[in-house]
């Protein structure tokens, strides 16, 4: 049974989830209810015309930062400087460009334009951050998502070219390693993230993971300087 949301701002426990992950419905994308959801173990994905839906999967899809797998066909496309890479540069191309991108197996996009906006929103509120791959001057892949305390909640990535998405998120990962993060939230499993080490673990033991990351401080705002050169 799925939960109508209220105006209040607050979300069922991720234990009365649907066995395909549903939680509830309705609400809507204001930046404190998005939050809060993250900080509950739930995210929203939903298509065009249908409500909001609120999802809290089991198992749950993470990647570990230090447990990341570079294969070694990419170390040429970083020893060579095939991409350039930023962060936090252009949010709005990045998020339009995955809400664009067509997949295998998809009509149409969960990225709806009531989603883009919110999330160009937590953007500017410091919260969500993206990453950009260019060439010669081209936007060719990215990724973006939302960071709090010391995990990073994966949204979406596209690549125009090969490797592309792969070398923007191989680059985050590196970043965020640096600085401490302790888990990186991918939802789902997708065979893309499965070969850099992502892995599937059980909804119990994601909660305890994501509860201990949100003890640490956030960082909040842009992280445009974080790839610096020194």
């Amino acid at each position: 049974m799925l939960y109508w949301l209220s105006n209040d701002l607050n979300f069922p426990p991720v234990e009365e989830a649907e066995e395909w992950g549903g939680i509830a419905l309705g609400g809507d994308l204001s930046p404190d209810r998005l939050l809060l959801a993250y900080c509950s173990g739930i995210f929203p994905w939903y298509d065009e015309g249908q409500p909001i839906i609120w999802h809290a999967p089991d198992p749950r899809f993470v990647m570990f930062p230090e447990r990341l797998k570079v294969s070694r066909s990419m170390r040429p496309i970083f020893n060579q400087k095939k991409f350039d890479i930023t962060l936090d540069t252009d949010f709005r191309q990045v998020i339009t460009a995955c809400q664009q991108t067509r997949r295998r197996g998809q009509q149409g996009t969960w990225i709806t334009d009531e989603m883009l906006e919110a999330y160009c929103y937590l953007h500017k509120l410091g919260y969500a951050h993206s990453v950009e791959v260019w060439q010669k001057g081209q936007l060719l892949g990215g990724l973006y998502g939302v960071s709090l305390g010391s995990i990073f909640f994966g949204e979406s990535m596209f690549s125009k070219v090969s490797n592309a998405s792969k070398a923007g998120f191989i680059t985050l990962v590196w970043e965020l390693q640096k600085r401490g993060f302790s888990l990186i939230d991918s939802q789902v499993h997708t065979p893309h993230l499965e070969s850099m080490g992502a892995e599937e673990i059980p909804r119990s033991d994601y909660m305890e993971l994501l509860n201990q990351a949100l003890e640490a401080p956030s960082f909040q705002g842009s992280w445009s300087h974080w790839l610096d050169k020194k």
